[in-house]
């Protein structure tokens, strides 16, 4: 009722864990797995070690969390050990990675494909590391050659996650034309929490990035447009906080749903529930398969 064929990677269902919520710690990995989870997106990895910014990383706001870990990470050499561990448990693995230019990203990749990694989530979208991320994203024509080059040198599967920005679904679409075998849609959204009694920024980075159920109505905008656009799957993120949530985002084009923050609130039953519920939710209404709910908003 619940698998997907996602690009050509077989899923048992269509919920994936977003980068960076549990860090690089494989046994909580595991236990995504062992709660349901569909597939797995590592932490992004870069070139070099990232030790991150200095805390404070993370505060809650009214409306979810603002986070600037500066993608803390152990750079290349950690990318072989996490993806073997994970394909050696039979999880469906992509990697997520961030370079500052194509011979970065293409560095990587290798690594990701020698490595038999399913795919790889190319960062675009990050508003928090400065030369990474949503500066690579907003650059139509760097994101074109960043994906053509991996498409070309390996037979891998290319998920460019992308950010909100008044041209996204144009970038998506070249994004299609360039090659990539799906869209995820979206990123964090920049944001700032000030600390009136201090008189300064509560994140040592300033700036952050926003998630939960504040970017919910947003991402699902973002996908619904594009929906109307490309022709290969929409992979949604932003702001999940219930199952009703992942049904909306089906409803409005996404093939696959992503899940993050909730987890840092909810814990990891949270998967094993939504899938429940979305079970009984879909034989209530008479669907057969989740086929059936994609992009249903729009007949």
């Amino acid at each position: 009722m619940l698998q997907i064929d996602l690009a050509g990677i077989k899923l048992r269902n269509f919920l994936i864990l977003a980068s960076g919520v549990v860090g690089s710690d494989v046994s909580m990995y595991l236990r995504a797995w062992e709660n349901g989870i569909g597939a797995i997106v590592t932490k992004t990895f870069t070139i070099e070690r990232r030790e991150g910014f200095t805390t404070p990383i993370i505060t809650a706001v009214r409306c979810g969390y603002l986070n600037a870990v500066g993608l803390e990470n152990p750079g290349k050499e950690g990318m072989k050990p996490v993806i073997e561990y994970l394909k050696k448990c039979g999880i469906p693995t992509i990697v997520s990675i961030a370079g500052r230019d194509v011979d970065e990203f293409l560095q990587l990749a290798s690594i990701a494909y020698e490595s038999n990694a399913d795919a790889v989530e190319l960062n675009l979208s990050c508003p928090h590391a400065k030369g990474l991320g949503l500066e690579i994203g907003l650059d139509r024509e760097l994101t074109v050659r960043i994906i053509k080059r991996i498409k070309d040198d390996f037979d891998m599967k290319v998920f460019p996650k992308l950010g909100l920005s008044s041209n996204v679904t144009e970038i998506a679409k070249s994004a299609e034309v360039a090659g990539a075998d799906g869209v995820v849609l979206i990123n964090t959204i920049r944001g700032m929490k000030i600390d009136i009694w201090l008189a300064k920024p509560v994140l040592s980075n300033k700036f952050g990035g926003l998630s939960g159920p504040a970017i919910h109505p947003i991402a699902v905008a973002v996908v619904y447009q594009a929906y109307e656009h490309l022709n290969i799957p929409i992979i949604a993120s932003g702001g999940v906080w219930d199952w009703e949530d992942v049904v909306e985002f089906l409803m409005a084009g996404a093939k696959a749903v992503q899940i993050g923050s909730v987890l840092t609130d909810k814990g990891f039953e949270f998967i094993r529930e939504t899938i429940e519920n979305i079970k009984n939710f879909m034989n209530s209404r008479g669907y057969k398969s989740v086929e059936e709910l994609i992009g249903v908003a729009h007949e």
